[in-house]
């Protein structure tokens, strides 16, 4: 019910009416687990029924935290994959493993990007070398090093995000998420490489609904939409982005259409194409049709102006511009000027009046401070991301498809009027969805 319960199911229960719960009945046999558990934690004969059932599996699991503790993402992403791949081996009717992962684990990669599965050990720094095994086990010993230190304890937490954002950094990779993303695409080469045809999806950056079933739905606070919410509440006067580069986003309903797509495809072929490497398809934009970010930011002040937000006070907030900045020497050099130096003097002021004007402004001013640099941290390298995804592989997916199905199942990109989807469809449904 907490699923299928949500708008995004309108359209089913428009259609099927009191028979809505029935249909879903038919289609869907629901069951409680979890992918860091072998198996998935099913056992008995709903693992037997399960096993001897299956003719596809899809894994969209995964922890998306950009700054997640190392082994939380370790046990998710990577060995998440491992126990998908261990449960797959013990189907004999299956036909095709889908994983989805990320366009971005490929870093900072500039120029064009291929559609190539990463080799075992590879890592995106030279001269440095990754052992996904000794990966496990550096996050397991730190973790009960650090549980069992009483000085230490407290800081766990902190401390598990911290390994993990150095030890993707030391290896090429801008935070946890991409690179943990990266090991469990190397988990799915390595588990079922020859054994079972494996296919892996990289979307880009997923946005709201485009067509299908509902426009302008999303769940959750992804990436750009963050830097949406901030202008939106004007606690947002500038930040780290060249407007002129290509920001490569992909509606959720396209990369949905392409996952069946592809599918379909593999699951179809002849012998089911047990290669040593898995297929992989980019969900991207970028090659075919590229929107820059200054198409966001005139379509977020279009929209703003012509649907003002109201404050606290019932007030209209007016809408300013913001300060964008191609380069991190500029932004730095913005923020030390602009913020972190009257911060410095607020605090001091605050200190020897004991005054609580100062104190207000300092409060204020330090807010907005920590979120800008916030978000500058979690998005930066997403703004100044100088890469272009190739295609290609999606392409002759796309190609392969009757016309009727390239129509019903659409993720060309090229379809999409970038103006028309960000005023009317992707900012209103971060308003409706996400900023209720």
């Amino acid at each position: 019910m907490q699923v299928i319960g949500k708008e995004l199911f309108g359209l089913l229960r428009e259609t099927h009416g009191k028979r809505f719960h029935s249909f879903i009945e038919e289609k869907v046999v629901p069951l409680a687990g979890d992918i860091i558990h072998e198996n998935l934690g099913v056992e008995g004969p709903q693992l037997r029924r399960m096993t001897r059932e299956l003719n596809v599996i899809v894994n969209g699991a995964a922890t998306t935290n950009f700054y997640e503790r190392y082994d939380v993402a370790l046990d998710v992403n990577v060995m998440g994959v491992k126990h998908i791949c261990q449960l797959a081996k013990q189907c004999p009717n299956l036909e095709v493993v889908l994983h989805v992962s990320t366009a971005y684990v490929v870093g900072e990669k500039q120029g064009m990007i291929l559609e190539r599965a990463f080799k075992q050990g590879e890592t995106l720094r030279m001269e440095t070398e990754l052992d996904m095994d000794a990966e496990l086990r550096v996050a397991r010993d730190y973790q009960q090093q650090v549980a069992g230190d009483d000085a230490e304890q407290k800081n766990e937490r902190k401390a598990m995000k911290e390994l993990g954002l150095a030890r993707a950094r030391e290896l090429g990779w801008p935070n946890t998420y991409v690179f943990t993303k990266a090991l469990g695409e190397m988990m799915l080469a390595r588990e079922l490489g020859g054994v079972v045809p494996a296919v892996i999806v990289r979307p880009s950056i997923i946005t709201s609904i485009h067509k299908e079933p509902l426009p302008g739905w999303m769940e959750g606070t992804r990436t750009i939409d963050a830097i949406l919410i901030g202008y939106a509440k004007q606690s947002l006067s500038c930040f780290l982005a060249d407007l002129q580069l290509t920001m490569d986003v992909i509606p959720g309903d396209m990369v949905v259409n392409a996952m069946m797509a592809a599918t379909v495809a593999h699951a179809s072929a002849p012998g089911g194409h047990k290669e040593e490497s898995p297929t992989v398809y980019h969900a991207t934009s970028s090659l075919r049709n590229p929107a820059p970010y200054a198409v966001l930011y005139r379509t977020g002040i279009r929209y703003f102006c012509d649907h003002p937000r109201v404050g606290k006070d019932g007030r209209p907030v007016r809408t300013r511009k913001v300060h964008f900045f191609g380069t991190v020497a500029a932004f730095t050099a913005y923020m030390l000027l602009r913020y972190r130096l009257p911060l410095e003097l607020l605090r001091l002021l605050s200190l020897l009046s004991g005054g609580l004007l100062f104190s207000r402004l300092y409060a204020d001013l330090d807010r907005k401070y920590r979120f800008v640099m916030h978000l500058v941290d979690l998005y930066g390298p997403f703004a100044l991301f100088k890469g272009i995804f190739d295609d290609a592989n999606m392409e002759r997916l796309r190609m392969a498809m009757p016309v009727a199905d390239r129509l019903e199942f659409n993720f060309d990109p090229n379809t999409i009027d970038w103006d028309d989807y960000f005023y009317k469809i992707h900012i209103p449904g971060v308003m409706k969805y996400v900023l209720k």
